[in-house]
């Protein structure tokens, strides 16, 4: 089956390409999760793979050399590959939803047609610089500025947590382009698409993290680093609504990981529970442990649907963006609880990492911090009952 057979959204088609994902990541990534996590490595042919097989384009239109799938199908993706590396779940969302998503809808014909073909085929590998050592949360007080000199800018600043920032090829970096609008006024804000390899551009190194291992996350130094005026990202000074925009979509993203970790989690927790005995019994015959499995599995199934809801737009009572808030906090929860319960059953030898739990565990945290903290989501789906 080649990509050109995947690019409408048919059921059959759909359920074609979920399992293409669901071979490629249990044949190709599932073997070496353990590997990557436990020595932090970033595996680059996985990225060309991915390429070759159309997911580093999977939103991106079929005119500019990608899928053009619907949200839905890329999300089901998502949970494929998350549920055997939720790193290079991270990887393919930051690229797909953010970086070519905002292209797709603010860049100009010049900026789609140069960087949109290259990122379909997997050439070129997006990131996303928003936060800062003092500017998490509170994506509005970024202190990185950009001013500007003749026909170009200039941007100095430091940015941290950046997805694929030693690896990629382009960079989405937001910065302050307004000196004179208050320090805090997100209105000053621009978004601009610096190539990694542009002079001043200088990424640290991967950070030692919990989990997400296999995916590398960098702060990015940024010295006067000067770009042409065709880098600025849509309209000056509408770059956090962009970025908001994004993350947005993004947290659907993060749901999905979410719920692969989740089912995978639940995956082994049955299989496991079928094989160990005690007390001459297989423990899935003990009703506590059969309690545990019916819980979480229920709250997979769940956490499923109302991501599968938000991405058609369906949730009752909420907007796309709370929507996309809820989903992604609950499954982010369920995830960590569902791992929790894993390790339960395994006992003792979940608390190790020679079983796939443990990694799960660690990978679930995450997703209950990036892209929006659990209390940004409550703030957001909140003030969403109230507008």
């Amino acid at each position: 089956m080649t990509t050109t057979d995947l690019t409408s959204t048919t059921e059959q088609q759909r359920a074609e390409l979920v399992g293409l994902a669901r071979d490629f990541a249990q044949q190709e990534i599932a073997p070496h999760a353990a590997e990557w996590d436990a020595k932090a490595e970033f595996p680059a042919r996985v990225v060309v793979q991915f390429g070759e097989l159309g997911f580093m384009g999977m939103l991106i239109p079929e005119e500019h050399g990608g899928l053009g799938l619907d949200l839905l199908t890329y999300l089901m993706v998502l949970e494929e590959i998350a549920a055997a590396d939720a790193g290079l779940a991270v990887l393919l969302s930051i690229h797909n939803s953010i970086v070519a998503g905002s292209l797709l809808r603010h860049g100009t014909d010049a900026q789609r047609a140069r960087w949109l073909p290259p990122m379909a085929r997997g050439e070129v590998l997006g990131a996303f610089s928003l936060s800062e050592p003092g500017s998490g949360s509170d994506a509005a007080s970024l202190s990185t500025r950009a001013r500007r000199a003749g026909d170009a800018w200039v941007i100095n600043g430091m940015k941290s947590w950046v997805t694929n920032g030693d690896v990629a090829n382009l960079i989405m970096v937001m910065a302050r382009s307004d000196t004179s609008t208050a320090p805090r006024k997100g209105r000053s804000i621009s978004a601009f698409l610096v190539p990694a390899e542009t002079p001043g551009v200088v990424p640290g190194k991967p950070e030692d993290k919990m989990g997400l291992r296999a995916s590398h996350t960098t702060t990015l130094a940024l010295t006067e680093v000067r770009v042409g005026a065709d880098t600025l990202l849509g309209e000056e000074g509408c770059g956090l609504s962009y970025a908001l925009e994004g993350l947005e979509h993004g947290r659907l993203g993060v749901a999905a990981q979410a719920v692969g970790i989740a089912r995978s989690a639940l995956e082994h927790a049955v299989r496991y529970a079928g094989e160990r005995r005690q007390f001459d019994t297989a423990i899935k015959d003990f009703e506590a442990i059969q309690f545990k499995l019916a819980d979480m599995a229920t709250r997979t199934a769940a956490a499923r649907a109302l991501l599968h809801e938000a991405a058609r737009d369906a949730v009752t009572g909420l907007p796309r963006a709370a929507a996309a808030s809820a989903a992604k906090l609950f499954a982010s929860e369920a995830a960590m609880w569902v791992t929790t319960q894993a390790i339960q059953i395994y006992g003792g030898y979940g608390y190790m990492r020679d079983y796939p739990v443990e990694r799960l565990f660690r990978d679930a945290k995450a997703t209950e911090i990036y892209e929006g903290t659990s209390e940004i989501q409550r703030i957001i789906i909140a003030r969403a009952l109230y507008a």
